[in-house]
């Protein structure tokens, strides 16, 4: 059982290092800024009984991420980490500015040096989190929520996947792209074909839809219809074949380029940019699925899709049934920054930042980890 399911189920509060698979250079400083390192050695020979608090906080309203990966970090690489005291918030709470999220105190010596990574993790895990919540909660503007599939894949480095991906999860997004993006929450990649094979088939999307259901019978049938730039000749193609087995089309059109159904249809251009994905070819395409007798078959879109265009579609009511989003979603607008502002219990800290206690912090307990 993976610890996902544990912690849904009670059995555990956070996930551990038997999850995020550290790298053991971590300890070492490999990771670590080396000020931080000097400061280490320095606290060690200098300053050896001084306890600090160290208090974490970002700047916007945010769906909080990277909190057990941040308290498994301290608790596999502190030293003495049985000893520190960590509170914090859960990954999912939503935050404000400056809200204090995390708070560790001890010896400087014994977790200090990881202040940076912890900057970095809770960073990335919550800007990725909270651009998944803001979409997913844009798909929903209708009053319908429309599943958001996270294909972050080819946006990034592919170690990130696996991290991006619980961050897609606590963000809203349960449809991931790649196995390892769902790797940490437990569920398995999902998607039908990309372009490549259309092309393999020389653009024929029947033969590749066909060769697509032989070949996974059980999945469903979801064929990409924009290869030829003609979306609603090639979707009606693989219709008319497949009837009820299809269960839906995508839509992926380059921003560069204008479908051929407007260029037989010149008549109806001139007020909007025909261009790529636009909401007047899923008008059609829904329009002409339905005249031919396939409601049942949804529509799924995807190519540049952001909260402010998915917004925008579902003001106007566009018949998208499903979104495909990916680059905007690994944008990391959020910093963290960590301070000490206590010192040995009094109130000590930088100008211009000061001690934010704050009652919603939950006391963590000490959880050996395996290295």
């Amino acid at each position: 059982m993976k610890e996902i399911e544990k912690k849904l189920n009670g059995k555990i509060k956070r996930l551990t290092n038997k999850t995020f698979k550290f790298d053991d250079r971590i300890s070492e400083g490999w990771f670590s800024a080396v000020y931080f390192l000097k400061t280490k050695e320095i606290a060690e020979k200098k300053l050896p009984h001084n306890n600090v608090t160290m208090q974490f906080f970002q700047k916007e309203e945010a769906v909080l991420c990277g909190s057990d990966e941040a308290i498994a970090l301290i608790h596999t690489f502190a030293n003495n980490p049985e000893k520190l005291e960590i509170k914090s918030l859960k990954d999912g709470d939503k935050i404000s500015p400056y809200e204090t999220v995390l708070t560790v105190s001890g010896p400087y010596q014994d977790f200090g040096f990881l202040e940076g990574i912890i900057d970095g993790m809770l960073a990335r895990r919550t800007s990725v989190a909270t651009n998944v919540y803001n979409v997913v909660k844009a798909a929903r503007t209708s009053g319908k929520q429309k599943p958001v599939i996270f294909m972050g894949d080819r946006d990034d480095h592919f170690t990130q996947q696996a991290g991006d991906g619980y961050a897609a999860f606590i963000g809203g997004s349960t449809a991931q792209a790649t196995h390892a993006m769902n790797e940490w929450w437990g569920k398995m990649g999902m998607g039908t074909m990309p372009h490549a094979m259309i092309q393999m088939f020389r653009g024929d999307v029947v033969a590749a839809s066909r060769a697509y259901h032989e070949v996974y019978p059980e999945d469903d049938l979801v064929a990409l219809v924009d290869y030829n730039n003609d979306v609603i000749t090639d979707a009606l193609k693989v219709a008319r074949v497949f009837g009820k087995d299809l269960k839906g089309v995508r839509i992926d059109t380059s921003r560069t380029l204008v479908d051929k159904y407007f260029l037989r249809n010149h008549h109806l251009m001139g007020t909007f940019d025909p261009r790529g994905v636009s909401p007047e070819l899923i008008f059609a395409l829904r329009k002409a699925l339905d005249e031919e007798g396939y409601p049942h078959v949804n529509i799924m879109a995807s190519g540049g899709f952001t909260e402010k265009r998915i917004r925008y579609f579902e003001k106007l009511g566009v018949p998208v049934d499903m979104y495909g989003v990916g680059s905007s979603l690994l944008k990391i607008n959020i910093g963290f920054t960590g301070d000490n502002v206590l010192l040995n219990g009094t109130p000590s800290a930088k100008e211009g930042r000061r001690y934010r206690p704050n009652p919603r912090l939950e006391k963590v307990e000490y959880s050996k980890q395996d290295n």
